[in-house]
C-alpha cells in the first residue's frame, strides 16, 4: 500500500526537527543535573510516585484541572485542544488498525489517513470511526474558536490582560490556528469527492459536492492537503523554540517533582524544566498588583520566564516583583516562580565578600535566659509597639524569655537573600543559628513573617520549634496561660501578610486570636487571595509613591469592611497599610496586649 505523497514532506521535515530538538534539550538538561538529582530520578522511577505522577499528567497536561478551577471557560479551551488532539491521534491510530490491521505505517500515514484511504482504493467506510473522528475534530475546533476569542476579546474569556508574544510564539500560534480548520476543509473536500465522513466532514462534503463543480474540487484537493501539511510542519519547527515547548516539558516536570527534585537558591539544570513548562497562558497577569494597581505590564512571571528562557533576562525584570506569591499560587503548572526569581537574582547579584562579615565574630547582644527565645527582626525593631506588646504578653504568661536582638542584633538574612546575595545571607544564617544553639532555647518565636519563613526554610533548626507570634499567642490562650477580654463591641478586620499566609500557610491562628477578643470581618481579598501591602523587601524597582498607591488600594479593601481596627501580623505590612488607611492599624500582639485580663 502507498503511504506517501509529496505534500507529506513539510510534515516529515517538521517532525524530524521537532523530535531532534526535544531530544537535544532533554539530553542536555538531564546530563547537567547533579548526581543527587539523578539518584532521586532513579529511585522515584521504581516507586509508587511514578504512578501518582502519571495520574497528574492525565489530570493536568490533558484535562487541565487546575485551569478549570481558576477559569472554567479557559480550562475548557486548553482541555479541548490538548485532550481533543490527543484523542484525535489515539483514535486515528486505532482507525488505521481497524482498516488495515497491525501493519507498520509511518506517522504521516496515520495523520493523513483520510487522504490515503481513496489513494489505496479503499471504498468500505466505517461509519463509527467517521462519527467519532468528526466529533473529536469539532471538539478541538471549539477550543480553537475560544483561542481566537481570547486573543481578540480577552475579557469575554474572563481575562483583563493576555500575554504579549514574541516572533516564534506568533508563528507557532498562527500555524496552530490553521491546523484544524484546514484539516476540516481537507477531509470535507475528500468526502465531497470520494464519500465517507460523518455529520461534520460528510455534511460539509455533501454541501460542497452540491454547490461546487467537481473539477474545482479536484483542483483544490491537493493544495489543501499541502496547506494542512505545511501548517503542521511550521508548528512543529517553531514548537521547540516557542511557548509550545511546554507541551513536552510539563510532563517530565511533573515526574521530576514527584521524584522530589526542586529549584534551589542557585540556578541548576533542573530549572530548565520549570522555565520551559510555562505555557504563557496569562493567568498570572491579572492577579499581579503591579499590573492591577500600577499599570506595569511587562514584568509579570510570564515575561520573566520568557526572558530567562531566551537568555535575555535583565535586572529591571528580575527585580521588579513583589514576590507576594499571588501568581505562584494561581499558576496552573505549579511553577516555583519565587524560587526561580531568587536564583536569577543570585546569578546576577551574588557578590561574596568575606571581609564584610568580620564584625559578626564574637558578637552577642542578646539578653535574658529562658527556653523560649524571641527574635524580633529588623522590621519589628522599627515598630516598637509590637516589641513592647510582646513584652507584656510574655510577662502575663510568666514566660522566661531569651531576647535574641532586643538590644540590636544580626538580620535573619532573608532581605539579602531576596535581593540575590545568597552568600551574604548565609553568613547571617550561620551566625544566628549558632547563637540560638548557644543559648539552649527549645522554642523560637518571631513577630516577623519574613524571619519566620527563612527560619523554617533555610536554618534547619533541629530541636528548636519555630513559631510565629500568632501561633505562640494562640497556644498560650488555649493552655490557659493567657487570659484576654472578649467583647462584641470590638470589630476587627485582618490582613494576611504574604510571607505568613501564602508563604508559610498560616491563616487560621491569627483569626482564632482575633476572635478570642472580638468580631472578625473578612475583607474581599483574604487568605490565599490576600493583597500584598506593596512594601515588599523583594522589590527594589518601584518607588515610594508606587508603594503608597498599592498600600492605599489594600487599605481601602480593609476599610470597606467597616471594622474599627485593621489588624495584621507583620511589622512591614503594619507600617505600609497605616500609610493609606483611614482606620487604626494594629499588630496582632498589640490588640492582645491591650485586652489582657
Amino acid at each position: 500500500m502507498t503511504f506517501f505523497a509529496d505534500f507529506c514532506i513539510p510534515f516529515i521535515v517538521g517532525e524530524i526537527i521537532l523530535f531532534t530538538a526535544i531530544a537535544i534539550k532533554y539530553i542536555m538538561w538531564l546530563k547537567g543535573l547533579p548526581k543527587s538529582d539523578k539518584k532521586l530520578i532513579l529511585k522515584g522511577a521504581f516507586s509508587p510516585r511514578f504512578f501518582t505522577a502519571t495520574w497528574e499528567v492525565i489530570r493536568e497536561s490533558l484535562l487541565h484541572h487546575r485551569i478549570f478551577k481558576v477559569n472554567p471557560l479557559l480550562g475548557y479551551m486548553h482541555m479541548s485542544l490538548a485532550f481533543g488532539w490527543f484523542l484525535l491521534i489515539s483514535v486515528g491510530w486505532i482507525e488505521t488498525i481497524a482498516y488495515l490491521g497491525l501493519k507498520m505505517i509511518p506517522l504521516h500515514g496515520h495523520v493523513f489517513f483520510k487522504y490515503f484511504i481513496p489513494l489505496n482504493e479503499i471504498t468500505a467506510h466505517k461509519p463509527m470511526f467517521d462519527f467519532v473522528m468528526d466529533f473529536l475534530l469539532l471538539f478541538v475546533l471549539s477550543g480553537v474558536t475560544l483561542a481566537w476569542i481570547k486573543r481578540m476579546r480577552s475579557r469575554a474569556m474572563g481575562m483583563k490582560k493576555t500575554t504579549q508574544h514574541i516572533s516564534f510564539d506568533r508563528i507557532a500560534l498562527t500555524a496552530l490556528w490553521f491546523v484544524f480548520p484546514v484539516r476540516l476543509l481537507c477531509e470535507s473536500v475528500t468526502s465531497a469527492i470520494y464519500g465517507g465522513g460523518s455529520f461534520l466532514t460528510g455534511g460539509i462534503g455533501t454541501l460542497l459536492a452540491a454547490g461546487i463543480n467537481t473539477e474545482i474540487l479536484h483542483a483544490i484537493y491537493e493544495p489543501l492537503w499541502w496547506l494542512y501539511s505545511c501548517a503542521l510542519g511550521i508548528f512543529f519547527v517553531a514548537m521547540p523554540f516557542s511557548r509550545y515547548m511546554h507541551i513536552f516539558t510539563e510532563i517530565p516536570l511533573i515526574f521530576l517533582r514527584h521524584f522530589h527534585l526542586r529549584p534551589e537558591a542557585k540556578e541548576k539544570s533542573y530549572d530548565n524544566f520549570e522555565v520551559e513548562a510555562c505555557s504563557r497562558c496569562g493567568i498570572c497577569i491579572d492577579p499581579c498588583q503591579l499590573q492591577m494597581q500600577l499599570g506595569i505590564n511587562d514584568v509579570q512571571s510570564v515575561y520573566f520566564l520568557r526572558d530567562r528562557r531566551k537568555n535575555r533576562l535583565q535586572q529591571k525584570i528580575a527585580n521588579n516583583c513583589l514576590m507576594c506569591g499571588r501568581c505562584e499560587q494561581i499558576c496552573p503548572v505549579g511553577i516555583n516562580l519565587n524560587t526561580l526569581r531568587l536564583n536569577s537574582r543570585t546569578s546576577m547579584r551574588n557578590i561574596p565578600n568575606e571581609s564584610r562579615y568580620k564584625y559578626l565574630k564574637n558578637l552577642d547582644r542578646s539578653s535574658g535566659e529562658g527556653r523560649v527565645g524571641y527574635f524580633a527582626g529588623c522590621m519589628t525593631l522599627l515598630t516598637p509597639n509590637t516589641l513592647s506588646a510582646m513584652q507584656r504578653i510574655f510577662d502575663a504568661a510568666r514566660e522566661d524569655v531569651w531576647w535574641a536582638d532586643k538590644n540590636g542584633g544580626v538580620c535573619c538574612g532573608r532581605p539579602l537573600k531576596l535581593s540575590g546575595e545568597s552568600d551574604s545571607a548565609q553568613k547571617m544564617i550561620d551566625y544566628n543559628k549558632s547563637l540560638f544553639y548557644k543559648h539552649n532555647i527549645t522554642i523560637l518565636v518571631t513577630s516577623c513573617p519574613i524571619c519566620l519563613r527563612i527560619f523554617n526554610e533555610e536554618y534547619k533548626l533541629d530541636g528548636i520549634e519555630v513559631l510565629h507570634h500568632s501561633e505562640y499567642i494562640l497556644r498560650l490562650i488555649e493552655q490557659g496561660r493567657l487570659h484576654v477580654n472578649y467583647s462584641t463591641e470590638h470589630t476587627f478586620t485582618y490582613h494576611d501578610p504574604c510571607e505568613l499566609g501564602r508563604g508559610s500557610g498560616i491563616y487560621n491562628e491569627p483569626r482564632a486570636v482575633i476572635e478570642a477578643i472580638g468580631t472578625l470581618l473578612e475583607p474581599s481579598h483574604s487568605r490565599k487571595n490576600a493583597l500584598c501591602c506593596g512594601s515588599s523587601l523583594a522589590n527594589t524597582a518601584i518607588n515610594d509613591s508606587q508603594q503608597l498607591t498599592i498600600a492605599r488600594n489594600v487599605a481601602e479593601d480593609l476599610d470597606n469592611t467597616g471594622a474599627e481596627t485593621i489588624v495584621t501580623a507583620c511589622p512591614l505590612c503594619k507600617k505600609a497599610i497605616a500609610r493609606g488607611a483611614t482606620h487604626q492599624v494594629k499588630d496582632l500582639s498589640e490588640i492582645v496586649a491591650a485586652n489582657i485580663l
